[in-house]
């Protein structure tokens, strides 16, 4: 399945102005790849999935796109509190979209392509984004990511 992703691209003119355009880019992803993190995102226990991002990508970016502070993450995992559903949608996300993306690379890059500014989300980085509630177009980021590098 193909799916069109609408981002801004900047090109820097010899005066020094910029002018902003508009670019399309397609990805495409398995659908068996997509349904699966899915579903592995909907069936594992908050605290499993905050437990594994906080090992995949670090306490602190943990916190960062559930928008809470770092201590906040040890007590969920500790289970003392559980999530406010806003946080956990935001963990669920990541929690899919860093599954898809460990399909195809190396854990180490999925964590780096999280902290790293995104051409396609107005140079945010995809935690910054889903922290900001706009984990739809992480994962559209994440699949052209997989199409295309």
């Amino acid at each position: 399945m193909t799916y069109g992703v609408t981002y801004p691209r900047l090109f820097r003119y010899a005066r020094g102005r910029i002018k902003a355009t508009v670019g399309v880019m397609r990805a495409q992803v398995s659908v068996g790849a997509r349904s699966l993190s899915h579903k592995r995102s909907v069936q594992t226990p908050t605290a499993e999935v905050v437990r594994f991002l906080r090992e995949n990508l670090g306490v602190t970016l943990t916190a960062v796109l559930a928008s809470v502070d770092p201590r906040t993450v040890a007590r969920w995992i500790a289970g003392e509190v559980v999530p406010r559903e806003e946080a956990e949608k935001k963990l669920r996300s990541a929690y899919q979209i860093f599954d898809l993306l460990a399909q195809q690379e190396a854990s180490a890059t999925v964590r780096a392509w999280f902290m790293g500014m995104n051409e396609q989300l107005a140079d945010l980085s995809p935690a910054e984004a889903i922290a900001d509630g706009n984990s739809r177009d992480v994962l559209i980021a994440a699949r052209a990511f997989i199409s295309y590098g």
